[in-house]
């Protein structure tokens, strides 16, 4: 593994680049000030990005987010979501193995989110009428899990199936770390619901990046992340090299507490950066 200070030490070694949103180039109000600029040095530099992020909205809302915050689309090739990746499943599955105008119950953090728009699918109110529960955000500024665990329960018991489109157990909010879409999918699946997962470190995300990314070689991308459950796992599951960052959710654990996380999960960096910079 290399200690490295910042990007410039270890760009050399790459031609793409395959970076996280939340944690790493945004923190929960926006873009981190140490981050601003970086990905117009890696497009200066002829490198590849593809942001790949495990966000429940499809692709376009993310790159209109970055918009908002300053991020230059000509410096990135796209956001590759994990709603977007759930959307196309979804898509296929329509009229096949899910009934054309089937019931589905979709959760979001944001009450403008659409993230079934477009698709066959029949929306309703409540989990107890639902055929499929699409779980891409959470509203934890309004909901415990414990309430999550009540509302979901009558559908886990019909035996519902689930997708989750945001594996991330914690998010990155304008008031701190809250509890993630991920949590309530684990929720589903405690109250015996089978759940689906679209994201990292799940493997369609990936093969739809390197499919993106065309002829670089898997040995030239580094896929940089904050968390070793989703980006280092995800990542290095894939095959390529991975770069973690000390900022994110994990910020506030020592060097130690973090490897150790990525020791628990069998995996290790190939990089640790104390921050996504140069």
């Amino acid at each position: 593994m290399i200690h490295a200070r910042s990007l410039r030490e270890i760009i050399d070694r790459y031609d793409a680049f395959l970076v996280d949103q939340f944690g790493v180039l945004l923190d929960g109000a926006g873009v981190y000030d140490h981050a601003r600029g970086v990905l117009d040095e890696l497009s200066a530099r002829g490198k590849t990005v593809l942001l790949i992020s495990n966000s429940g909205k499809r692709s376009a809302p993310n790159v209109a987010r970055l918009a908002r915050h300053g991020v230059s689309r000509a410096t990135y090739l796209d956001v590759l979501s994990s709603g977007e990746v759930a959307y196309r499943a979804m898509q296929r599955r329509i009229g096949e193995s899910l009934p054309a105008g089937a019931r589905a119950w979709v959760e979001v953090t944001d009450p403008e989110a659409r993230p079934a728009e477009g698709l066959d699918l029949t929306l309703v109110d409540s989990p107890d009428d639902a055929d499929l529960i699409w779980i891409a955000g959470c509203r934890p500024f309004e909901r415990s899990l414990e309430d999550y665990a009540r509302l979901l329960a009558g559908a886990a018991r019909r035996g519902a199936p689930a997708i989750c489109a945001n594996p991330d157990v914690t998010m990155l909010t304008p008031t701190g770390r809250m509890y993630g879409a991920g949590a309530v999918a684990k929720t589903y699946e405690k109250l015996g619901g089978a759940v689906e997962w679209f994201g990292k470190p799940y493997p369609a995300i990936y093969d739809e990046a390197l499919r993106r990314l065309g002829a670089v070689e898997r040995g030239r991308v580094l896929a940089v992340g904050d968390s070793p459950a989703h980006d280092i796992l995800g990542g290095a599951s894939a095959g390529v090299a991975t770069a973690l960052v000390r900022t994110g959710v994990h910020e506030s654990e020592s060097e130690a507490e973090l490897l150790a996380r990525c020791e628990r999960l069998g995996v290790a960096p190939d990089i640790l950066l104390p921050r996504f910079a140069f």
